[in-house]
């Protein structure tokens, strides 16, 4: 078949125009994003509720200077040793200035209980401590009441130190004493304050002992005006009241202390009751005193009942 020159001209033109006409035309549009989907209820994750010592322990009320004590009170890990929970009944025995109370009445608002059993100035021996008492019991309320969102669900309960009682037998959960015992012992009130450490404790509950730590066979079991007491004095007045030693930690360690300073542990920080002379900066390099964290229990009654008929 002939084919003209002017129609494969036209051919050729027509097929040229095409081409132009497809290389410019616009890429087709991006099909729409998928609208974000809500994960399902049961992939929701939770965020676990803060931990009330932890909560309690970095909160605003405590001030500077008592945070810096945690390095040497460690208050987180010897209240985990006693076995501290939050919904527990405790009593802090004899809280001085209030220093564990910051920790331990935010962490068991809401839940627990804490009994601060402060001694009754009444039952004091003589005037001085008398005196003493009144004023450190004032102070501790007056802390207190400052801050009703911390501490409005403290009870605190005087006692006699001739005839210590803290609370309904069988009541308490967990009874607390930091650095108290050499103090009963000088006052000859030790014995009696373990029974009725013994007494308010339910079977199975736990007595929580801090106390600065005298070197083994030291004349500080029978002698406490130094401010330390051996382990061994220790346990024995708590077995004799009832206890059985139940765990030692040494959380509370200080290996640097030789225990054996010239105004006894109060040379030491925080007193640093440095005698005239004497190089501060060595009782301070030393830190706080080495102590001696013991938990003793209460046996269960029918462990009591079994031990009684054996």
């Amino acid at each position: 078949m002939t084919v003209s020159l002017r129609s494969l001209l036209s051919l050729a033109i027509v097929a040229a125009l095409a081409g132009c006409n497809s290389s410019q035309s616009p890429a087709p549009a991006p099909a729409p994003a998928p609208e974000p989907q809500a994960a399902p209820a049961s992939a929701v994750v939770e965020q676990p509720a803060a931990d009330p010592l932890s909560a309690a322990l970095s909160g605003a009320h405590r001030s500077d200077e008592n945070r810096a004590r945690d390095a040497w009170r460690h208050p987180q890990e010897t209240l985990a040793f006693f076995g501290f929970r939050p919904d527990l009944t405790v009593v802090e025995v004899t809280p001085g200035g209030g220093w564990y109370t910051e920790v331990l009445a935010p962490a068991l608002r809401g839940s627990g209980r804490l009994v601060a059993a402060v001694i009754d100035p009444a039952s004091a021996a003589n005037e001085r401590s008398r005196d003493y008492y009144t004023r450190g019991n004032e102070a501790f309320r007056a802390k207190l009441d400052a801050n009703p969102e911390v501490y409005d669900q403290v009870v605190v309960t005087p006692f006699s130190m001739s005839e210590p009682v803290f609370g309904e037998p069988g009541s308490v959960d967990l009874v607390l004493t930091f650095r108290n015992v050499h103090n009963w012992v000088g006052a000859g009130a030790a014995p009696g304050m373990f029974k009725g450490f013994y007494d308010a404790l339910r079977p199975g509950g736990v007595l929580g002992v801090v106390e600065h730590r005298a070197q083994p066979g030291s004349k500080a079991a029978e002698d406490a005006g130094s401010g330390y007491m051996t382990e061994d004095a220790i346990i024995a007045l708590a077995t004799a009241a009832g206890f059985e030693l139940a765990g030692k930690s040494e959380v509370n360690a200080n290996p640097a202390d030789s225990t054996d300073h010239p105004n006894g542990v109060w040379t030491l920080a925080p007193s640093l009751r440095v005698p005239e002379g004497e190089d501060a900066e060595k009782y301070k390099a030393i830190g706080e005193s080495d102590r001696m964290t013991l938990r003793f229990v209460k046996p269960r009654a029918d462990e009591i009942k079994r031990t009684s008929m054996d």
